[in-house]
């Protein structure tokens, strides 16, 4: 598959190290211009663009930045296309959404809103890239971590569960977009090590009252 990311912060520059390993062509791009980017080439081995090359190079296209930036990124190279949501809301950087506030909705959501035409798959927020770099095991493996991800389009899932069982994680499909709220920020999932069975029953306990628990920096 060809990967393409939007956003080179710890997400993205993680995705696009083990999308390399494991044979993917993978382009990297940011907010910024590409030259900013050129040093990352050699140590992660990836091609560098802007968010519209990236959206057009990629089968996936993962959208690694801030929820504050979505407004910014490519709508009509990103329509039709598979995003996977990896971003995290968090008010003292992206400042008081009062719809997520009040639970109202999801970021999957608000995403999906801004790009109507893209078909939204959640998945990638919920583990430190720290983790997500090291805590790959072979399939199989009794202690193997298992991530969740959700979303509306099966082939879709069916692609993102593929990228992370080539990662070296199982998956555990929480449902549809709007489900996406059981494994954000402050539920009992968010960047905690578990395994399927595990997992599959934290989505399941997962509560809209469960308050706020703390924040892992290199989720964002």
């Amino acid at each position: 598959m060809k990967i393409g990311i939007i956003g080179a912060g710890f997400v993205g520059r993680a995705i696009a190290k083990l999308a390399i390993q494991a044979g993917h062509q993978t382009m990297l791009s940011n907010s910024r211009d590409p030259q900013t980017l050129f040093s990352l080439r050699p140590m992660i081995g990836c091609d560098i663009g802007t968010p519209t090359q990236a959206a057009a190079f990629g089968d996936i296209v993962v959208i690694a930045v801030p929820l504050s930036a979505i407004g910014n990124l490519p709508a009509q190279a990103l329509h039709g296309k598979l995003a996977i949501d990896a971003v995290n809301y968090y008010p003292e950087r992206d400042g008081s959404v009062i719809t997520l506030d009040a639970q109202k909705t999801t970021t999957s959501e608000l995403l999906a809103e801004t790009l109507p035409g893209a078909k939204i798959i959640k998945a990638f927020n919920a583990i430190p890239m720290t983790d997500l770099e090291k805590d790959g095991l072979p399939a199989g493996h009794p202690n193997r971590r298992a991530l969740p991800l959700a979303g509306d389009d099966p082939q879709g899932k069916a692609m993102v569960a593929e990228l992370y069982d080539a990662f070296g994680f199982d998956v555990v499909d929480a449902g549809a977009l709007y489900e996406g709220w059981r494994f954000e920020r402050n539920m009992p999932s968010y960047c905690v090590r578990m395994t399927k069975a595990e997992l599959t029953t934290a989505l399941s306990l997962a509560s809209r009252n469960t308050r706020p628990v703390q924040d892992v920096d290199n989720a964002r």
